[in-house]
C-alpha cells in the first residue's frame, strides 16, 4: 500500500521510499524516512494534494510523491 491509498484520519508507518536521486532526497528532507508515522489530515477534492502530519508539522504532498512512499 502507498501513502496515496491511505484514507483520511488514518495513521500509517513508512515501510520504504521508492524513487531515485533528487526526488527521493527531497522526500527524505521533508522528514519522511523509514519508520516514520504519518497521519492523513485532508485530501483535496480532486485528490491532489494530500495534507499530512509528519513529526509534528503539517505537510502537503503531491499524489505523484505520495505514490513513492510505501506504507504499512
Amino acid at each position: 500500500m502507498t501513502l496515496k491509498d491511505a484514507k483520511i484520519g488514518q495513521t500509517v508507518k513508512v515501510k520504504k521510499l521508492n524513487g531515485e536521486g533528487a526526488v527521493k532526497r527531497r522526500i527524505m528532507d521533508m522528514g519522511i524516512t523509514k519508520g516514520t508515522e504519518i497521519f492523513i489530515r485532508k485530501v483535496a477534492p480532486l485528490g491532489d494534494p494530500i495534507e499530512v502530519t509528519v513529526r509534528g508539522y503539517e505537510l502537503s504532498l503531491r499524489k505523484a510523491d505520495a505514490e513513492m512512499i510505501e506504507t504499512e
